[in-house]
């Protein structure tokens, strides 16, 4: 087992970059350790499983440090690769649990009680195959999904504490300004310190890849307005150095959100190029624009995506969608 490596965060003094490992294709969360006058800041712990366990126990023996010296847990969004081990890591510590109130809401539609058929894992399939989903895949997506459970529970229950917007948080011995966005996932928090222009960005901005935005039933209704505006909102600040969740450390800041503006931008306009003119399901799209050999786990956000970006569409009134025979289709202008 390869053991994940500590290293130091520009401009955060005592603040680390930790690799917890996850699966492919993305293979690492980067999890972030802040040391302070009162304790340990642990931010986004990674997913739950007995190797990320037994990665923890490292980390902690490299620094010197046990569960007794966590004294909060910072998650970005409930993602089971950063909200994960939340809820065990409290367990093992009774540090404080902090996240937004939407995305506590989240974590609770997702996974907030036993499996049943009002939860994600069935919902979601039946919204899929309203959009053009072929049935016989949907065994795979839910079985898919059901792992999901595995990864995040238990969950935090005592002390959780809502993160709220422009509130400053102290951890790790600095003052942390929470900035809250939306689109890869409703209440995502980014921790952003003024005074150095760190940003601890979680998934809103990833360097080199696209964050997935995704339409997913009782969530967001307009999830890509929403990743636009925060995007806008975060590419105002003056960041120095930017910490996500995935990938390397970057210092292009505001170039990137540029760059991830300008994608969507096109990537819309590729949806609305693709419609045929008897009309299109998202599902059609999903394969035209991101191929048909995807397993279900690249699948299943792949077809949120393209959700995203077509009710956005249908929001600057560029496509218009219909019901028939309890399948919905997009249409768009000139293609009849």
């Amino acid at each position: 087992m390869k053991w994940p490596e500590l290293t130091p965060c520009e401009g955060i003094d005592g603040g680390f970059q930790v690799k917890i490992s996850m699966s492919f294709p993305l293979r690492w969360v980067n999890s972030y350790v802040l040391k302070g006058q009162h304790g340990f800041t642990i931010v986004d712990p990674g997913p739950r499983n007995l190797d990320t366990e037994a990665e923890w126990a490292h980390v902690f023996q490299q620094l010197g440090m046990s569960f007794a010296d966590i004294s909060d847990i910072v998650v970005t969004h409930h993602h089971p690769d950063h909200y994960g081990l939340a809820g065990w890591m409290q367990q093992q510590s009774q540090a404080r649990v902090h996240m937004s109130a939407r995305s506590h809401q989240e974590a609770m539609m997702m996974w907030g009680g036993q499996a049943s058929t009002a939860a994600m894992e069935h919902t979601l399939p039946a919204f899929f195959v309203r959009h053009g989903f072929p049935l016989e895949q949907v065994p795979d997506l839910v079985a898919h999904m059901l792992q999901a459970y595995a990864q995040v529970n238990p969950q935090p229950e005592i002390t959780i504490i809502p993160v709220r917007e422009n509130a400053c948080l102290e951890l790790g011995g600095r003052g942390w300004l929470p900035i809250e966005t939306g689109g890869h996932a409703a209440g995502h928090v980014s921790l952003y310190e003024p005074n150095s222009g760190v940003i601890l960005c979680g998934d809103a901005v990833l360097p080199q890849i696209s964050p997935n935005i995704s339409l997913l039933p009782g969530s967001d209704a307009q999830p890509l307005q929403s990743y636009i505006d925060g995007l806008q909102r975060l590419g105002e600040l003056e960041v120095a150095w930017a910490y996500p969740g995935h990938r390397n450390p970057f210092d292009y800041f505001h170039e990137r959100t540029q760059a991830l503006l300008a994608h969507h931008e096109e990537r819309l306009e590729k949806f609305q190029q693709l419609i045929q003119p008897e009309g299109s399901t998202a599902y059609d799209l999903c394969i035209a624009v991101f191929g048909g050999k995807l397993g279900i786990h690249q699948l299943r956000f792949a077809m949120s995506e393209t959700l995203a970006h077509l009710v956005e569409l249908v929001r600057r009134e560029r496509v218009w969608m219909s019901e028939t025979e309890q399948i919905m289709r997009f249409y768009a202008p000139g293609r009849d």
